[in-house]
């Protein structure tokens, strides 16, 4: 099998557990480079690393460039991911400064892999919580067509980074402690408390923070279909990682429920989890650090024709972010794309 060099850009959350999927899905890497923002050494996934600061000759002989990215933020692949493209490299961006530029195809793997043919050397990672709702969504709109989707998702901190992981772990600290709480990633307190503000507020649509647009945009672009109706409220919830989201999802005909969970128990990549009266459904404690995504409470919604209801739950970090760019990766090379 040939092997490729590879390098990682990001040292934070995404980048390390991207490191960690490289590892234990035994990608044919020949050598593995991370680079960051500054130098050090760091042991990831049982190894020590050295971690370079990025430059542009950071891409000289690299296959594969994994840009970790951070929701919210600028990412490095807006400095140096059409410079790697243009020394060789093909760059899979989890940021999401490219994910609606026209020449970057925005890929899960089990759903649009086709859109890899496109590619011009740049991929996106969709958003997290794109990811995991239609991974759920997509193998029930191949049977029955997807006309709407209104989602409602709770959204682990980890999605905000390392430094949200450590305030909501420092608040609890201090609730025990019965000492001021410390605020400062968030505009209020997360720690025994919701937020419905992911994002910033959207200039595009009122009313709506920018998670939600993403959830709006990104589902049209994969699903190549611009008339699907997408509404989402995104929330921050107190839990560390794996966001969870309940979906409702109308068709253009009937779907059978029965059918529904059949399709799903098929789909790669998804788990069933659906036994409401042994109390059995997908958790986030359950499910971070899966590879797959968990479905259940599928059932007819009541208020809508042509509709269900689901919960599904997928670990953000992983699936939702560091596996889903090496699967691009791992698809690219099984399409002879490299």
């Amino acid at each position: 099998m040939k092997k490729y060099n590879v390098a990682v850009v990001g040292a934070g959350l995404v980048g390390k557990k991207m490191v960690e999927v490289i590892i234990e899905r035994g990608f044919p890497f020949k050598d593995l480079k991370i680079f960051a923002t500054r130098e050090r050494e760091e042991v990831i996934a049982g190894k020590s690393f050295l971690i370079k600061k990025t430059t542009e000759s950071s891409f000289e002989g690299i296959d594969f460039a994994f840009f970790a990215g951070t929701e919210g933020e600028k990412g490095a692949s807006l400095e140096f991911g059409w410079k790697a493209v243009e020394k060789g490299a093909i760059v899979i961006d989890n940021g999401g400064d490219f994910r609606m530029h026209p020449d970057v195809p925005l890929v899960i793997p089990e759903v649009n892999s086709e859109h890899l043919r496109k590619n011009k050397g740049f991929i996106a990672n969709p958003n997290c919580s794109t990811i995991i709702m239609l991974m759920a969504v997509a193998p029930l709109h191949q049977k029955y067509r997807v006309k709407r989707i209104i989602a409602s998702t709770y959204q682990a901190v980890s999605g905000t980074g390392s430094k949200a992981v450590e305030e909501l772990e420092n608040q609890l600290r201090q609730y025990i402690e019965e000492k001021p709480f410390t605020i400062s990633v968030y505009p209020h307190r997360i720690l025994f408390n919701i937020l419905p503000h992911i994002g910033n507020l959207s200039d595009r649509f009122e009313g709506y923070y920018t998670e939600e647009v993403k959830m709006l945009l990104e589902t049209r672009k994969i699903l190549d279909c611009p008339d699907i109706m997408v509404s989402a409220t995104c929330v921050r919830v107190p839990v560390f990682n794996a966001h969870s989201e309940a979906i409702t999802v109308q068709f253009d005909v009937c779907p059978d429920v029965r059918k529904c969970r059949e399709i799903l128990m098929s789909s790669p990549g998804v788990k069933v989890v659906d036994e409401p009266e042994n109390a059995r459904y997908p958790l986030p404690i359950d499910v971070s650090g899966k590879n797959d995504v968990f479905v259940g409470r599928i059932r007819r919604n009541t208020a809508l024709e042509n509709a269900i209801d689901m919960w599904v739950v997928g670990d953000n970090i992983k699936k939702g972010a560091a596996q889903n760019a090496v699967q691009i990766a791992e698809k690219m090379i099984e399409m002879e794309l490299v």
